[in-house]
């Protein structure tokens, strides 16, 4: 292994590498890979973590040396558009797309940071050949036994990452439609099952599907499932006019923590800070 991988293999931070010779700079850490004779790097990133339906979407990509694809970005970046004519140009030019997914039912058993890790895993194992070398976008997959390098904002900074993210907001997205079918009252075809004003409306409206999270506290709160002294409170907090009705609220629940959950108290405690930071502002 040469001196630039070694470096590779131990960067997690934003800090550039400069491998010799000029190159793209969304190709620097694959560059060094290839030129140390390493053909096949996988860049590996994941969706859907934060919506409150629908299952976590991994890709995993193999790029020939020396491919550049034009427009390729993370795909937070990008339009939906874009991404469907990207992903089709990816998977033509690509020599392994792995796609791991993690369903609902091991999103509220195992919590969805370690359901991702999982969907990441499978979308590695599911690649046509095993790779060199990984690039991960801000994670280490374990169990994988390929050496691997985990990148803050790599699908920023790593076109096989950025490849990753887009094949897996695709596949998402389409796996969303498909749910929007089965499920016609969430609207999934139009949110993905992020929690949007509507998709919360509905939740509200409809209850929960059978391809909700349940263990996401936030969908507790939604049906109602929250004890009444927490919606008393968060309604106390969203009504505070000024920063001494805030501290007669922030009093009233330091002297009732104890009878709220511990999904509760972390709820109460971002829409105390949120609310301080507004009226603060004004």
């Amino acid at each position: 292994m040469k001196a630039c991988q070694l470096e590779l293999t131990w960067d997690t931070t934003n800090r550039p590498l400069s491998p010799a010779g000029e190159v793209d700079d969304l190709l620097r850490y694959e560059t060094c890979f290839w030129k140390a004779g390493q053909a096949h790097i996988a860049g590996v990133d994941e969706v859907g973590v934060g919506p409150l339906a629908g299952p976590v979407v991994s890709a995993a990509v193999v790029l020939p040396p020396w491919t550049h694809i034009d427009g390729v970005n993370d795909s937070k970046l990008l339009n939906a558009e874009t991404r469907e004519r990207l992903s089709v140009e990816i998977r033509k030019v690509a020599t392994g797309v792995g796609i791991g997914i993690a369903a609902v039912e091991e999103i509220d058993e195992l919590n969805v940071y370690h359901a991702a890790l999982l969907a990441m895993k499978r979308a590695v194992e599911a690649l046509p050949h095993s790779p060199q070398h990984l690039l991960v976008d801000a994670r280490a997959i374990r169990g994988t036994g390929i050496p691997q390098t985990s990148l803050t904002k790599g699908d920023r900074r790593s076109l096989s990452i950025a490849s990753a993210s887009i094949i897996a907001k695709t596949h998402r997205d389409d796996l969303m439609i498909k749910l929007a079918r089965q499920y016609p009252e969430y609207g999934f075809a139009q949110h993905k099952g992020y929690p949007t004003r509507e998709h919360q409306q509905a939740i509200q409206r409809f209850g929960p599907s059978p391809v909700h999270r349940r263990s996401f506290a936030f969908i507790e709160e939604l049906t109602g499932e929250f004890s009444e002294l927490f919606y008393s409170l968060r309604k106390a907090v969203s009504t505070a006019s000024s920063q001494a009705a805030l501290f007669q609220t922030l009093n009233r629940y330091q002297s009732s923590r104890a009878l709220l959950s511990a999904p509760e108290r972390r709820k109460l405690t971002l829409l105390f800070r949120r609310r301080e930071r507004k009226l603060g502002n004004r």
